[in-house]
């Protein structure tokens, strides 16, 4: 996609163009994931490999959300990905097509506007248009290592929303909470969405499915489920939703597509 592309006149996304660029979003997710290292920075051995993508407000030149994607050509590299730390995805190695794993996506502590979310997934659209990706996935995280925190929400993960038999990722981190196997509750839908994290609810909306467990990750103070979405799975209503936000204009207003999109918050 072009290195910047006014998507809504309140913020600006582009790709990183220099090494300023990444670290003012390490620097970013250091803040939203409390995981600096001691140079201030949430870093990895999986950035140099991958594509930054930074939302900028336009009229302060604040960098309020950031999130990276690292293309692979088709199953067979998923075993190279950040996922692959924690989840045995041997099944999904068999994918034929086109991949790219959704990473570190974030949003500046303090800003809730839902457009935030709205732009980028609307660039995130364009990438996987112009790019034949067939398969988005990644590790969408709960705030905090608490698994009664969100007992509705993975109920309603277990009965609606467990990936295809096919492609299910196993158990492979020391430390998970297996609610498909142990939880047997009628989901509160209300509580469910209530705790729902807002990038896992897109994901879940377009079609997308989770692992049957969650990793207890207690060096980010998450927790996390494997998460697909195959392109060819969303609603053909949904898919049109999504690339008008991806072409809108600098002046155009879509806060009631994006409402659509994703069903309210």
């Amino acid at each position: 996609m072009p290195r910047q592309l006014w998507l809504r006149g309140k913020y600006l996304i582009r790709q990183a163009a220099c090494q300023a660029d990444l670290i003012a979003a390490q620097s970013l997710r250091a803040q939203a994931f409390r995981s600096a290292n001691d140079d201030g920075l949430d870093c990895d051995i999986f950035d140099e490999r991958c594509l930054h993508f930074l939302v900028i407000e336009a009229a302060t030149g604040t960098l309020v959300c950031c999130f990276r994607l690292l293309p692979l050509q088709n199953g067979r590299e998923i075993s190279s990905s950040y996922s692959a730390q924690y989840y045995e995805l041997t099944a999904l190695e068999a994918y034929p097509h086109r991949m790219a794993e959704l990473g570190r996506f974030c949003i500046r502590p303090g800003y809730g506007d839902p457009d935030i979310i709205r732009v980028a997934w609307g660039a995130m659209t364009t990438y996987v248009d112009e790019s034949g990706i067939g398969l988005l996935f990644g590790c969408s995280s709960f705030a905090g290592t608490e698994t009664k925190d969100y007992l509705d929400t993975f109920a309603m993960l277990q009965a609606r929303h467990l990936a295809p038999p096919r492609w299910l990722p196993r158990i492979k981190a020391p430390d998970v909470f297996r609610f498909a196997a142990r939880l047997r509750r009628k989901p509160d839908v209300k509580k469910a969405m209530m705790r729902m994290p807002p990038l896992l609810r897109t994901y879940l909306l377009m079609g997308g499915w989770v692992s049957d467990h969650a990793v207890v990750d207690r060096n980010m103070n998450t927790l996390h489920v494997f998460t697909g979405l195959e392109i060819t799975a969303i609603p053909p209503a949904r898919k049109k939703l999504l690339r008008a936000v991806a072409g809108q204009g600098s002046g155009a207003s879509g806060g009631s597509i994006y409402e659509k999109m994703i069903g309210g918050r």
